[in-house]
């Protein structure tokens, strides 16, 4: 029997209580300024620190692991051919034309509707998923890219209310890659000037790609986890990135992830030595306990959503019982939660 399969947890299994006040609605200026809590976790100790203070806890010979996507102005307004108006978010792109997207209210996107953005910017209706979003296809004139920099807007988290005044601010400052529906948040911390001071240190840093959709948002809607479907996210490691992790993974050095996307890529192509392997595709890996991570060693990342996959995720570091009794901990000492909050560091 697989090992995920022997527990079977309830969604309510990891839900702690959250106050509103705590949900972060801005990012802290500058980046590297929000706070740290560090758990150690064989030790079951924590730490109060500054995000800077990272540093510290990195080694000579550690890698770091970061996902390089970037997030895109996904959120749209169309005008229907009847004069209704429905909203869209880019979700993944299948091709040159055609995008799969979540539409709302989805009863207008019937197969064959065809709605308009803007003047430059048009699309049809093609198709409809198993689980309700569209499938579509743009009409444009001009490059793709800069008509949708001027139509559209980051798809900041319905839990943001306070309107985003830098853009860039719900991008790392390493992204690269244009394709996610929603920022990798654990490496919103980072500043180039704080990465300059851990590679001096001799920390590696290792870039793998996973465009951030629906999947690791989508709320788990089964009360036994295990009947939870993730949506499909494409990833990919280069050579290069494959080669670092697995030198680090043969001489005894440690991958530390930024973020669960990083987890999520790093798992989904490890192999039970923990090694990796250069490719790209898509994956609906779903980590929950009792899964014992294979090539992730620590993690830093945010604080999530209670009965989340995130939360899951990051328990199969630690444990049920001890990710809830931190995050009781953050909530007692008033962290701030979810995209724009502070950070943890499990080592």
């Amino acid at each position: 029997m697989d090992e995920q399969q022997k527990v079977q947890y309830k969604k309510s299994d990891f839900y702690y209580d959250l106050p509103e006040n705590l949900i972060a609605q801005t990012p802290a200026t500058p980046r590297d300024s929000s706070r740290l809590l560090v758990y150690h976790k064989d030790e079951k100790r924590i730490e109060n620190k500054v995000f800077r203070d990272v540093i510290d806890y990195l080694k000579e010979g550690d890698v770091l692991v970061v996902n390089n996507t970037k997030v895109i102005p996904a959120r749209m307004f169309a005008l229907t051919e009847h004069g209704g108006v429905v909203e869209i978010l880019l979700l993944k792109r299948y091709d040159l034309k055609t995008w799969e997207v979540l539409m709302r209210p989805g009863k207008k996107g019937k197969i064959g509707a065809k709605m308009r953005i803007s003047d430059e910017l048009s699309f049809t209706v093609k198709d409809i998923t198993e689980t309700g979003e569209r499938i579509i296809e743009f009409e444009w004139e001009g490059v793709f890219e800069d008509v949708l920099s001027k139509v559209g807007t980051m798809p900041l988290p319905p839990y943001i209310r306070e309107k985003l005044a830098d853009q860039s601010r719900y991008n790392t400052v390493y992204s690269k890659v244009d394709g996610s529906a929603a920022a990798p948040t654990a490496g919103l911390h980072f500043t180039p000037e704080l990465l300059e001071k851990i590679k001096a240190k001799g920390v590696q840093i290792a870039e793998v790609l996973l465009h951030v959709g629906l999947g690791t948002f989508r709320p788990v809607s089964e009360e036994i986890i295990t009947d939870h479907k993730m949506h499909s996210e494409y990833y990919s490691i280069s050579e290069e990135s494959a080669e670092i992790i697995n030198a680090a993974k043969r001489e005894g050095r440690r991958v530390i992830a930024v973020g669960t996307t990083s987890v999520r890529t790093l798992e989904s192509v490890a192999n039970e030595g923990g090694m990796v392997e250069a490719k790209s595709g898509n994956t609906e890996i779903f980590l929950y306990p009792p899964y014992k991570m294979k090539c992730v060693d620590a993690l830093i990342t945010n604080f999530h959503l209670p009965e989340s996959t995130l939360i899951m995720l990051v328990a199969c570091l630690t444990g049920r019982e001890e990710i809830l009794s931190v995050y009781e901990y953050a909530v007692e000492n008033e962290y701030r939660f979810f995209s724009f909050g502070d950070a943890c560091l499990i080592l």
